[in-house]
This record gives structure tokens, C-alpha cells and sequence, in this order.
């Protein structure tokens, strides 16, 4: 079967999917791509309802199934595209449902005399140890939160996962992780930053859960607001990484969230100078800084690849690796709906141009002189994907345990990677190409370690969500260990438009895809509807340590910030990109040499 590109040259295609939410096990034996998102905030959250959101969590599911809600601004949000597969609100344990309680009968807090007091005495009341926050209000809001997700999950067709978000901050440096439940099977409480705000005792937590019959995984994200925190070279205690704790780390956090609202945590420009498109949805400053005046200063240790490469470092020097993460994406937006389309971009509290520094207000009469707030480095908010065998809880989560997960920047973009000895260029085009790689090969998220017949090649295979951009190129992000230091290099492996990759450069030629500014349309004859080769690393070294992921670009459209300028009629704001290539990341597969 054949998919035609946008300028009418023919391509193979290895698997069609249509709606994931509709295809059967029993139709897709090779397992179907899900997309979701593991990072809603409702009125439970606190800071949530601090901004005047009073949507629960029934209304997230309804979002998610495509339902309109309403927004905190007065107006109603609803899905553009289809709907998600699966969803898990996760409000903040430390303070859960301690504000919404003041309003609800039903809450323990309800009519509180504290709840005429400004927010930060309450909050400074709750860690005192008042009741306010006590077993009885968190345990109440905890089970409403059980039960929505009881009310909403439909196995086979959505999938609605019980959760929260962890969030210790030392100094506003984010080390916050999301805890994801494989079934019903749920503490009477969460574990939150109020009892540990070290998450080595998160994992022990975890760890006891597991001992007991129930298992949960954690999923760091805003590593990029970490300030080295999230992926340190030393234990949160300070002391060396151990073995045993590198295992630990490992069993309880397989996956990291590096696409979200709050930016991208995959690579910083500092870190990785000879990545082109490395500065993407990059969050300057940190969060609940006024003025732009307290910028993110330490890199190392905030970023997913970066991380990945300490992992074999440490793996070559000492026999273990921390920070072998697979990948995922999701939007952390505290709404209850998650806004993924620039062209349909909906935020958090006040939501209009000049809230989010898109656009300036009649006094200012222009951009000369204009602030540009940290907000308005944000990005829509990233999509969760995973490939499965059902939409079950059960199912998808074990992907995730496997690390057989995917992000995206927003865009259903379906993203497969492969990686064998005995993957050939046979498998393009194929109807079985993924049956065979599955029984001759690894996905993504998994290990090779038989280095004796020659490179690896790895089948990459991309296609475009039909209610989004074109897909300009797919690349190869190899990261290796040599002589003791971890190296890296991007190779683009498919390029669209039956363009070549250069052999020296290793770069896509420009395929001519262009933006007109002045009303965001684009190029409709240049990009692909999908991607797909078999690609051998030609410089694979069998007794070096290695990671391979795969990085899928669409053609640049415009970026929300362009949208909302087109719409008034102004120049868009000049702090700013003007357009973005959003994107998909697989999770990595690792090398590890044979014995």
C-alpha cells in the first residue's frame, strides 16, 4: 500500500493508522500508537484555583473526550481535532483540595474560617500542621479524584489513569514528578512533598507499594527548570551515585516528560552548539520570577539528552546507568484542558495577546521599549504517545514501563523506531516491517547488546497528523562514549520531497517550505505525509556505549505568538520566533556492547 506525499511522489508506508482509538488489539497485532496527556491541573490543584479555575476533574475527562468547558477567561475551550485516547489529572498532593474545600460541602474545609485569609497564610497554616490540610481534607479530595477517573475510564476505548504530580522545589528549582497507577489498586494517600522533599523517598514509597500489590511509576518533567537538580551527578543527599540507587531510579522512573507547556526538556543550545534546531520552546527564567530578573543559569543536568549522555559516562567508568529514560510528552496545563495547537492556543487565568506578551496595549502603542514576559516563551504543550497493544490501563502503562513511548510538541505525529542486526532496506514498503522488527529486532525504549555482526541499522518510520503540518525531514540523534567522554551527532536519515541527505554534512537539502507571515498560510506542495528507511550507523564502534532516538520535523508554521498578531493586524512581537518546526521524539534504543 502506497501514501502519496503533498506534492504527489509516492512513499511506502510500513503501518497506516487511522483514529488509534478505534483499532482493536485483535486489528493491530504490532500494537497501535495512543496519545494522551499525564499532566492535568484542575480546581484540586491549588495554584489552579488560586487562578480562578473551577472545573473539576469530571470536566478534564469530558475535555479530553472532546467536550467543550469552560475557561477560567469567561469563554468555552474545546478540542479542534479528535479526540485523546487517555488522560490523567494530576493535581498537586501538598495542598489537594485544600482551597476547592472552602466551597465545596462536601469537603471537610467547607466554610473554614480560614478561607477569608490571602492564600499564602493558608498555605503557611497547612504547613504548621493545621487541619486544613489534613489526612481527612487530602484523603477527601483524593478519593473524588479516584472516583472521576472510575467514572471516565472505558477500557477499549479511553483510558482514564489515576494519578498526582509530586512537587518539591528547592528554591523554586522544579525536581517535580507525576505518579502514574497501573490500575484501581491506589493508597489511601498520596505521597507529597510535604512528607519528603528528597525523591529518592518518593521511589522508596513506590518501592513499598509495589512490595504490597500495587504499582505506580514516576515521571519527572520541568527538568529544564531544575537548575541541575534533575539529573544531578551526586545524590539529592550529596553523596556519590551508587549502583543501588541507580537501579532504583531506574524501577521507578523509566520514562521523562521533556515536551510540555512550560518548554522543552530535550537539549539546550549551550549544551549541544551543532544542533540546528536545538532552540526550541527554551523557558529562559524561572517560574514565579517577576521581571525576568532570576534567569536559568546551570544547564547541565536540566536536559533529557545531556542526561542521557552522563548515563554512559557513568555506565563506562562505573558499571551503571541512572538515566537510561525513554521519552513522553504531555501539556501541564492547570485548566483542565490542554491547549496543543498553535493556532488554537488557550492559557492559563487571564487568557487574551496581551496577558501572554503577543501583543501590546493602546498606551504602549507599540513594541519599542515593550516588556516581553517569561510567558511568552512558553509553547502549547506537548502530547503523551504510546504504542500498545490495547487503550487499557494495564496496556499502556506497561508501554511506559517498557519505555515504548513517544513525544510530541502538540501534533499526532506517529513516530516508530526500530533497532536490530538483521533489520534490512527489505523492511521499506513492507506490510509485516513490524512484526519482523519486533522478532528481529528491538522498539524504542529497548537494549542491543550484540555487537558481532556488523553495525545496527534501525527502521524509522514517521507519519504526519493529518490535521497539522507536513513532515519536512526525520533524523537519527546518536550519542556514543569515546575514551572516556560521551559524545554526539544528528544525522538525517529521510528527508521529504525525494531529497537525499548530504554524506558529509548529513543534512537534509532546504525543501523549499515557506510561511507567509502576513496570514500564516504555508507551502501546500513541499513535505511529506510520511517518512520511512532502514538507516546503519556508519560509524558504530562495537565496544562503545551508544544511544540512538529518532527526531521528526514538520515543515515551520507559524508560532501561536505570529497567530495571535496576525488576528489584531500587527507585526508580530520581535522578541520572538516568528514560526516553529514542531516535532516528535522517540524514545532512544541502547547499545551495549557484547561480552
Amino acid at each position: 500500500m502506497r501514501i502519496r506525499t503533498s506534492n504527489g511522489a509516492a512513499l511506502s508506508v510500513v503501518v497506516v493508522l487511522a483514529s488509534a482509538s478505534v483499532i482493536c488489539a485483535e486489528e493491530a497485532p504490532d500494537r497501535s500508537a495512543f496519545f494522551g496527556d499525564i499532566h492535568i491541573h484542575t480546581m484540586y490543584s491549588h495554584d489552579a484555583f488560586m487562578g480562578n479555575v473551577r472545573t473539576t476533574p469530571d470536566d478534564a475527562y469530558r475535555f479530553a473526550k472532546g467536550e467543550a468547558i469552560p475557561h477560567p477567561a469567561g469563554k468555552m475551550v474545546r478540542l479542534s481535532g479528535s479526540p485523546l485516547d487517555f488522560l490523567m489529572v494530576s493535581d498537586h498532593a501538598a495542598y489537594l483540595g485544600v482551597f476547592a474545600g472552602f466551597s465545596d460541602p462536601r469537603s471537610p474545609n467547607y466554610n473554614h474560617p480560614a478561607k477569608s485569609q490571602p492564600p499564602p497564610e493558608v498555605q503557611a497554616l497547612v504547613r504548621q500542621g493545621s487541619e486544613l490540610g489534613g489526612e481527612a481534607v487530602i484523603g477527601d479530595a483524593w478519593q473524588r479524584e479516584i472516583e472521576a477517573a472510575e467514572r471516565h475510564n472505558d477500557p477499549g476505548k479511553f483510558t482514564a489513569f489515576i494519578g498526582y504530580e509530586y512537587t518539591p522545589s528547592r528554591g523554586s528549582r522544579h525536581m517535580h514528578r507525576n505518579v502514574v497507577f497501573r490500575s484501581n489498586n491506589v493508597p489511601d494517600l498520596p505521597f507529597s512533598s510535604r512528607d519528603s522533599g528528597d525523591p529518592e523517598d518518593l521511589w522508596t514509597w513506590l518501592d513499598q507499594l509495589r512490595a504490597d500489590g500495587i504499582e505506580a511509576l514516576a515521571v519527572p518533567h520541568n527538568m529544564n527548570q531544575s537548575d541541575g537538580l534533575a539529573f544531578p551527578d551526586t545524590t539529592w543527599k550529596g553523596e556519590p551515585i551508587t549502583r543501588a540507587f541507580a537501579e532504583k531510579r531506574m524501577r521507578n522512573e523509566p520514562i521523562a516528560e521533556i515536551s510540555q507547556k512550560k518548554g522543552t526538556s530535550e537539549v539546550h543550545p549551550s549544551l549541544s552548539p551543532n544542533d540546528e534546531w536545538a532552540d526550541f520552546q527554551i523557558v529562559r527564567y524561572y517560574l514565579d520570577r517577576a521581571n525576568n530578573k532570576d534567569p536559568i543559569s546551570i544547564f547541565k543536568g536540566g536536559y533529557w539528552r545531556d542526561a542521557l549522555k552522563t548515563g554512559l559516562e557513568m555506565e563506562a567508568k562505573r558499571g551503571f546507568n541512572p538515566y537510561q529514560q525513554g521519552a513522553i510528552g504531555s501539556s501541564d496545563a492547570h485548566v483542565s484542558a490542554g491547549s496543543y495547537e498553535e493556532d488554537n492556543l488557550f492559557g492559563n487565568r487571564a487568557d487574551t495577546p496581551q496577558s501572554r506578551s503577543t501583543a501590546y496595549t493602546p498606551e504602549q502603542g507599540g513594541w519599542e521599549g515593550f516588556y516581553t514576559s517569561r510567558v511568552a516563551t512558553h509553547g502549547t504543550g506537548g502530547l503523551a504517545g504510546v504504542w500498545a497493544d490495547e487503550n487499557t490501563r494495564a496496556s499502556l502503562y506497561d508501554a511506559m514501563r517498557r519505555r515504548e513511548t513517544f513525544a510530541t510538541s502538540g501534533p499526532r505525529i506517529r513516530v516508530r523506531l526500530f533497532g536490530g542486526f538483521d533489520l534490512s532496506d527489505r523492511l521499506v514498503g513492507s506490510s509485516g516491517a513490524a512484526s519482523e522488527a519486533y522478532a528481529h529486532g528491538v522498539p524504542m525504549g529497548g537494549v542491543l547488546s550484540d555487537g558481532f555482526k556488523g553495525a545496527p541499522s534501525f527502521l524509522v518510520w514517521a507519519l504526519r497528523d493529518p490535521d497539522a503540518g507536513w513532515l519536512q525531514r526525520a533524523q537519527i540523534v546518536k550519542g556514543w562514549v569515546e575514551n572516556g567522554k560521551a559524545q554526539e551527532e544528528i544525522y538525517d536519515v529521510a528527508c521529504s520531497d525525494g531529497l537525499e541527505p548530504d554524506p558529509e554534512t548529513h543534512r537534509c537539502p532546504d525543501n523549499g517550505a515557506r510561511v507567509n507571515l502576513a496570514d500564516c498560510s504555508v507551502s501546500r506542495d513541499k513535505g511529506a505525509v510520511e517518512l520511512e528507511t532502514v538507516w546503519t550507523d556508519p560509524s558504530f564502534d562495537p565496544d562503545q556505549l551508544a544511544f540512538y532516538y529518532t527526531r521528526v520535523l514538520e515543515n515551520p508554521t507559524c508560532r501561536f505568538s505570529t497567530w495571535d498578531a496576525v488576528r489584531l493586524g500587527i507585526e508580530p512581537n520581535p522578541d520572538l520566533a516568528k514560526t516553529v518546526q514542531e516535532r516528535a521524539w522517540s524514545s532512544p534504543i541502547w547499545y551495549k556492547p557484547g561480552d
